[in-house]
């Protein structure tokens, strides 16, 4: 499966990103590096060629420009491209970019707290580094000021990042937790093993995160060193994306970045070239686990290779669910819980990666010799006509989505820049629209072959012969003077505020009951979202039915009386459409992401799911086989484990009560003994459309949508009686309970309690704004400046308050990952952060930032049309409209530092907590 961003969903690199998640970075101390020139103008930047609305130019240091204005959106997105990733690494220096990303957020003399600042104006931000890259992005409300902000700091943070000893000393644990939080994944580390074995010279074999000893032990000069090399305008690309003028923005990037001297130094390229391999390589890996699995990879051309495409299209047709024929051949016959595969496109030859999680009681032997044999098959017959399409059509639906999301997009421009040339993003497109099923018998002749193989077992199996990779040529010549298509249409400049979405929304009652929320807006692409939640049975008559219910809208989608699965999941690629259903206790959930000229048939295909479905029996044994896997495994995951079993004591009810938690074994049996009848009582007996809510926001035509969906919810009432399962606050004395599990390198903290709070209660935004200051982000709150940031404990911590919208449940959680010998350190860290919170409260910076950073982060969630249907969904829910949000701003606003504190130190009392560690604790 290529991914080629953070949020992108395409098929050709499904790669391990290391980055600091959500927003979680650090930085570098060094006045040394390169300063920002006093001296002389630049010259005006170089225009350089406009493909489909993306225009490149050239500044005179050598930095590369690529800008894409998108007015539609009222965000701006920056991203700071460095070409430079784990393939430039020398001996040594394993995990150094990586390290250096996570360094990059420490701050600059400028800008001495990065993520404060980011996050005080409301920013979704976040770092990643890959084989051959480094990217730094931030997604802000959509302003001059911002847009100014974003670039003065980036431009500031690449040249005079700090790199102190002591920043290096409390990082380098971080990112070493980090390190241990990948070993705990078999999966994870089998196929780094597999990789490693792979590339015995190039540094593909080596993982972005780093050799252990090499994170521990990095000399501070040699990574400053590194630093200097490589941060430089030269070897640099700034993508900026949204809504923006164009002009101003060029004269605010040769300000801040054209002022930067082109460096003195010449940046060699990397010319290590891996052979071809000369056979079979096996290895094996022997962890405590309950899954087993195993793993191949195949060498393949770099990304800018003719074969990519079809490559794209190969492993599709292998992997896809249901229509794969690696699905076919091992999940569908329950072998294996799972298939799964990637292509690595990179900048120089990667590999075709397959992954195979097995039941349990199989033969890995036996399961690679029935992945070996089906690829031989593919390679002697080839793919059908029928599969191939069906690939090409999935492949260009998830092209175009990107497509329509321009932050989306900004960031995933990072992947081709790095690949060589960012055009090669359009190339890709047109490829594949050309490959055909020849072309994908060809590429699975050439590149599936044993001796190109590396395979990941639990037994080993050996096979040689030899393969040579060919090389790309120059990419320049070979894209000339590419023009590339029209632009995607754009949409309308909307106003966010809550009084506008009132004003431009239209609240209807469909005959049978369900509520309906409609928002018409021009948007790029012509996208429409849609969110549909439908409520049925009341807290009597639903005792014992918790797991039929959860499983029922997964089954509905899998076959109706007219459209198998695959025929269903074949129409919604034509459609360029999601339609995913999923449920709990009483409720069935739908959502919906289309264009507005496919809306009516993808309702169309709903309204078969709804009132047809066929709930087929194999469906429900496959899906049954593949949920016990992943129970299976949680057995063995730390924060599976102590996640769940906070949940279980907070949940006091009865084994039949709805809203009980089962243990893993609880669920396992529930899974297994569920029956297709089960699911066809809950069907016919509960299911209907007299209670529920619709929300629509996107391009469509208000008229023609409520009519359409007037049609598939038509004369269909529950037989069951409904009424809300309401959600409860229980008084639990506090407990610490410990989970030993052997040889897990990353530990979990995980902590909770409950208390009696709705949306609308007085001190709801008291309590917010103090959560907000204790853990909001990992970098810049109470507990990850001291738990992180301070004592270099934990990569992951934090905290949450959430409320009811409608219940009288508040609750917290607290979490933190971290070195099991750390745990008790993690633990008392955060014990003090309470209590301090609770004695001292907030300072009044604290306040303003908190106060600040949420208005901008609930600005920014409006700004995302699945995510304002998800809020008028509510809306309707509850009784109430946009009103309730600009209230609650105002109440943000007026939050004082005593109020903070009074709240926090009612609501939360930590001798209450209930808290789970889990790990490799020492007993």
């Amino acid at each position: 499966m290529l991914t080629l961003s953070s949020g992108a969903n395409f098929r050709m690199m499904n790669r391990q990103k290391w980055s600091l998640i959500a927003g979680v970075f650090l930085v570098m101390s060094f006045a040394s590096h390169t300063s920002l020139s006093a001296a002389g103008d630049p010259a005006p930047p170089e225009k350089i060629r406009t493909v489909e609305g993306i225009t490149e130019y050239s500044l005179e240091n050598g930095m590369k420009v690529l800008l894409f204005p998108d007015p539609s959106s009222p965000k701006v997105t920056v991203n700071l491209t460095l070409l430079v990733g784990s393939r430039h690494e020398g001996y040594g220096e394993t995990g150094m970019a990586h390290l250096l990303e996570h360094m990059l957020f420490k701050g600059t003399p400028t800008h001495q707290n990065i993520p404060k600042e980011l996050q005080a104006r409301g920013a979704q931000f976040n770092g990643t580094t890959w084989y051959d890259r480094t990217n730094y992005y931030e997604t802000l409300p959509a302003s001059e000021d911002n847009l100014e902000f974003a670039l003065k700091m980036e431009a500031d943070r690449m040249m005079n990042s700090y790199v102190k000893a002591e920043d290096l000393a409390s990082e380098m644990t971080v990112v070493r937790n980090e390190f241990e939080r990948g070993e705990n994944s078999p999966s994870r580390m089998l196929m780094q093993k597999v990789m490693a074995s792979a590339f015995e010279w190039h540094n593909y074999g080596k993982s972005t995160i780093g050799n252990r000893a090499d994170i521990e032990r990095v000399p501070i000069d040699r990574l400053k060193g590194f630093y200097q090399k490589y941060y430089q305008p030269d070897n640099a690309v700034l993508i900026v994306a949204g809504k923006f003028e164009q002009a101003e923005a060029l004269k605010l990037i040769n300000k801040y970045f054209g002022t930067i001297p082109r460096p003195e130094r010449k940046l060699d390229k990397t010319y290590t070239e891996e052979p071809a391999q000369e056979g079979e390589r096996i290895i094996t890996l022997r962890r405590i686990g309950e899954v087993p699995s195993v793993g191949v990879v195949y060498h393949i051309p770099a990304a800018a290779h003719k074969d990519m495409a079809a490559l794209d299209v190969l492993e599709s047709t292998l992997t896809d669910d249901p229509a794969g024929v690696l699905y076919q051949a091992l999940v569908k016959t329950k072998k294996a819980s799972s298939v799964s595969g990637s292509i690595f496109a990179l900048h120089d030859p990667g590999v075709l990666r397959l992954m195979v999680e097995i039941v349990k009681g199989n033969d890995p032997q036996v399961i690679l010799g029935i992945l070996f044999d089906t690829l031989q098959e593919v390679r002697e017959k080839g793919i059908s006509p029928e599969n191939v399409a069906r690939a090409k059509e999935k492949l260009l639906k998830q092209y175009e989505q990107a497509e329509n999301n321009s932050s989306r997009l900004a960031v995933e421009l990072s992947e081709w820049v790095a690949m060589g040339d960012w055009r090669l993003r359009f190339l890709y497109r047109d490829a594949l629209e050309k490959v055909t099923p020849e072309d994908v018998k060809r590429v699975a002749d050439e590149y599936l072959r044993a001796n190109n193989r590396t395979v990941g077992i639990f037994e080993p199996v050996k096979e040689s012969q030899k393969v040579a990779i060919p090389q790309v040529a120059d990419i320049e010549k070979m894209i000339g003077d590419y023009k590339g298509r029209e632009a995607v249409a754009m949409g309308e400049d909307f106003d966010v505020s809550p009084e506008n979405i009132d004003k431009r929304t239209t609240v209807k009652t469909l005959p049978g009951g369900v509520k309906v929320a409609l928002l018409s807006k021009k948007t790029r692409g012509e996208e429409v979202n849609l969110t549909m939640t439908l409520r049925y049975g009341n807290l009597e008559n639903l005792q014992g039915k918790r797991t039929a219910s959860e499983f029922l809208p997964v089954i509905m989608k899998r076959g109706t009386k007219n459209k198998t699965r695959q025929e269903i999941e074949d129409e919604l690629n034509k459609l360029r459409a999601q339609l995913n259903l999923s449920g709990s206790a009483g409720v069935v959930n739908v959502g919906i992401k289309t264009r507005k000229e496919s809306l009516g048939k993808v309702l169309e295909i709903l309204k078969e799911i709804l009132r047809e479905p066929t709930l087929p029996a194999a469906e429900l044994e496959l899906l049954k086989t593949q949920q016990v896997a992943m129970l299976e495994k949680q057995k063995t995951d730390p924060q599976s484990r102590a996640i769940l079993s906070v949940r279980r004591q907070l949940r006091p009810y009865s084994e039949q009560d709805p809203r009980y938690v089962p243990d893993i074994d609880q669920e396992i049996a529930r899974v297994k003994a569920l029956s297709q009848s089960d699911l066809q009582s809950l069907y016919e007996n509960y299911l209907g459309a007299s209670v529920g809510e619709i929300a629509v926001v996107g391009d469509f035509s208000e008229e023609e949508v409520y009519s359409q969906l007037g049609s598939v919810l038509e004369n269909w009432e529950s037989k069951a009686a409904y009424a809300h399962i309401p959600a409860e606050a229980h008084d639990i004395p506090g407990k610490l309970t410990e989970i030993i599990i052997p040889d897990k390198a990353n530990a979990f903290y995980f902590g909770g309690l409950t208390f009696p709070m709705n949306s609308t209660s007085p001190d709801y935004p008291d309590l917010i704004v103090a959560g907000s200051v204790l853990g909001s982000s990992g970098l810049s709150s109470r507990l990850g400046d001291r738990v992180r940031q301070k004592e270099g404990l934990a990569y992951g911590v934090g905290a949450f308050i959430h409320a009811d919208t409608i219940d009288m449940r508040g609750s917290i959680s607290l979490y933190a990952s971290c070195n099991p010998d750390n745990m008790e350190k993690v633990e008392t860290a955060i014990k003090e952060e309470l209590a301090l919170l609770i004695s001292k409260g907030i300072t009044k910076e604290e306040l303003a930032n908190a106060q600040k950073g949420y208005l901008e982060k609930q600005e920014v969630s409006r700004t995302s049309d699945a995510s304002l249907a998800s809020i008028l969904s509510t809306n309707l829910f509850a009784d109430r409209n946009m009103t309730y949000y600009s209230e609650l701003e105002q109440k943000i606003n007026a939050v004082t530092t005593d109020a903070a504190q009074q709240a926090f130190a009612k609501y939360i009392h930590p001798e209450n907590l209930i808290i789970v560690v889990s790990g490799s604790l020492k007993k």
